[in-house]
């Protein structure tokens, strides 16, 4: 939890210009477009079993309720905002292991799917006219984290809209794999020249298979070799270079991009702060250069 008051502290300190705002939280409406009513309920009233709690990984708690909520809220804001200036970000979310029913690997609730599934309905609502339905807003989601995505993969599973790339680890967690539109698996100790070249594989797969309005994109630092969980062994220069392909792939197609830091469990914390922090700047490098072309290409 620590690293996320440090990656906000440097944020104020080396990137001023970017704009911190307090995200309201989701709604258990919101909640529920994407997880079942009877589990968003169970969490709100604190009715979870002793098996559900340990699935996640920590106890129920008033915190752990809020906090769900809150980061799903920042992800929601940073795709509208996104949508709105061409790139965002959630200074925390990621959380992919929650799937519609259930919790999993210190994840409550799928921010990125409440998320998707929010800007989804605003977009259809805000362009439904009286001759038709407005067409449905089309997600990539590019899940960089060491482990699979495997709730977002199940919860998107049977959505034409929503496409799932993820590239992780094939004998790290969780051990039964979902089914993502695109899954990359990835050998113990892979190093930086095999992971960015499928990266750019995956993303020229992505381009005929997909044409998206929004990318969400989680940008987790456990590719990293100094992650505990990791298993893979990147450098920060490899993922400062894995960020800046899917930036540039974003951008110089015109596709707004919101991300979220997802996982990061490095010996000492301060490196997973500066893999944070460099994909910051590099995000607002992009910013720098395109601005709002984005959304107005």
């Amino acid at each position: 939890m620590e690293k996320y008051e440090l990656l906000r502290a440097r944020l104020v300190t080396e990137l001023p210009e970017c704009k911190l705002q307090l995200a309201p939280s989701v709604s258990e409406g919101q909640l529920a477009l994407a997880h079942d009513v009877s589990y968003v309920n169970a969490v709100f009233e604190g009715h979870l079993t002793h098996a559900q709690q340990r699935e996640i990984g920590f106890p129920w708690s008033i915190g752990m309720v809020e906090r769900a909520r809150g980061s799903s809220g920042a992800t929601l804001m940073a795709c509208r905002t996104a949508l709105q200036e061409g790139i965002s970000a959630n200074t925390a979310g990621g959380t992919h292991h929650a799937y519609a029913d259930r919790g999993s690997g210190f994840c409550v609730f799928n921010d990125t799917a409440v998320a998707v599934r929010c800007v989804q309905l605003e977009a259809q609502r805000a362009s439904s006219g009286a001759f038709g339905v407005a067409p449905i807003l089309k997600v990539a989601v590019i899940d960089l984290d060491v482990h699979q995505g495997n709730g977002t993969a199940k919860i998107f599973e049977h959505d034409p809209n929503v496409f799932t790339l993820s590239l992780h680890g094939a004998k790290n967690f969780p051990f039964q794999k979902e089914v993502s539109d695109l899954d990359i698996e990835l050998p113990d100790d892979c190093c930086d020249d095999q992971y960015l070249d499928a990266l750019e594989a995956s993303l020229g797969k992505l381009d005929l298979l997909f044409k998206a309005d929004l990318i969400v994109f989680l940008a987790g630092a456990d590719p990293y070799k100094g992650d505990r969980l990791g298993r893979l062994s990147l450098s920060m220069d490899g993922l400062q270079k894995r960020d800046n392909i899917v930036f540039n792939w974003a951008f110089s197609r015109g596709i707004p991009i919101a991300f979220s830091m997802a996982g990061g469990y490095s010996v000492p914390i301060t490196d997973t702060v500066q893999i944070n922090i460099n994909t910051f700047k590099m995000a607002h490098s992009y910013f720098l250069k395109y601005g709002f072309q984005a959304v107005n290409s």
